[in-house]
């Protein structure tokens, strides 16, 4: 496990790295800096002392010697600061970090759980009334925009019945309830999306473990139903939906960007939006680099789950000895 755990902590050393100067080089490359930026709102300012801030900034060199500078730094802990916050950039993106990871981390638990439970459910029900209900209402979550299901939610109990608020972060005096009435439609908003898709691979996988000869067999011997359905069928088609839950978690972690920006929850999304917006070169770069970084994670914790669901399965990608 030792060497699995190293390479795939080097393999996303290295994707970092090279995302770092990808999204550093197509960042600087964009027309206006803050420099730029400074000229036009101050007229009085010199073209010698534009020229004199760049040389001090750095800003007239090339890129990959900017970005050499930038890293060095990064590696002793020194991300720089916000243009707009006026703040050191690991701070905000600690604290919008925290926001995200609570509503995505709830939206990723609710969403397993409920579609592992529906695809159970329509797998072992085949062709009845209740697989086809589930079925439409799994088409209906893949099929709904993001953005159109958080409108529509905020017209629905915000506007009309006035049950909860449009958007926005609780206040501190607020408390417990207070957060729980701000999370509650951003949230009902990525589980509805999530579920539909991993019902359906769940419902998938299910239906071919349940007509293997070893679940046959289980039945033969007079096993319960509801353990052969928990021990036997779903921890084996627990391995083919595990990428997908991977998979599931990034998409909940970068498509939040919309749900965020919808409802003005003040997490990675909304951040990274404000600072390609504002030219937060800074900024911009930490928080798509933190996004990438929580995507990697994820992928290395389904690798191991297949591993804790299928001993057979070694981590170096070979099946195990028996």
């Amino acid at each position: 496990m030792l060497r699995f755990l190293a390479t795939r902590t080097l393999g996303a050393i290295v994707t970092l790295l090279v995302k770092s100067f990808v999204i550093f080089a197509l960042i600087g490359l964009m027309p206006g800096d803050p420099l730029d930026m400074l000229s036009q709102s101050n007229p009085d300012a010199t073209p010698e002392q534009i020229a004199l801030l760049r040389q001090m900034y750095g800003v007239d060199q090339p890129i990959w010697e900017r970005y050499v500078t930038w890293l060095s730094q990064a590696l002793h802990g020194d991300f720089g600061y916000s243009r707009i916050q006026h703040r050191p950039v690991l701070g905000i993106v600690w604290q919008a970090l925290g926001n995200t990871l609570v509503l995505t981390g709830l939206a990723f638990v609710i969403s397993t759980a409920i579609a592992l439970t529906l695809g159970s459910i329509a797998a072992t029900r085949r062709r009845s009334w209740l697989d086809r209900g589930i079925n439409l209402l799994a088409y209906l979550g893949i099929s709904v925009p993001s953005f159109w299901l958080g409108l529509v939610l905020i017209y629905a109990f915000a506007v009309r019945l006035g049950w909860l608020p449009a958007g926005g972060m609780p206040r501190p005096e607020e408390g417990p309830a207070g957060w729980w009435m701000h999370l509650t439609l951003p949230l009902a908003t990525l589980v509805l999306i999530e579920i539909g898709g991993l019902t359906r691979y769940t419902r998938s996988a299910m239906i071919e473990v349940l007509g293997q000869d070893y679940i046959r067999t289980a039945r033969a011997k007079g096993l319960p139903a509801g353990r052969i359905l928990l021990r036997h069928a779903l921890r084996n088609a627990m391995i083919p939906v595990a990428t997908v839950i991977a998979l599931g978690f990034g998409f909940l972690f970068s498509g939040a960007l919309l749900v965020e920006n919808i409802f003005a929850w003040r997490g990675m999304g909304r951040l990274i939006l404000e600072a390609i917006m504002g030219n937060d070169y800074n900024l911009a770069l930490v928080c798509l680099l933190f996004t990438t970084a929580m995507i990697l994670v994820a992928n290395i914790i389904a690798d191991l789950a297949y591993s804790w669901l299928d001993p057979r399965i070694g981590l170096g990608g070979r099946r195990g000895r028996r």
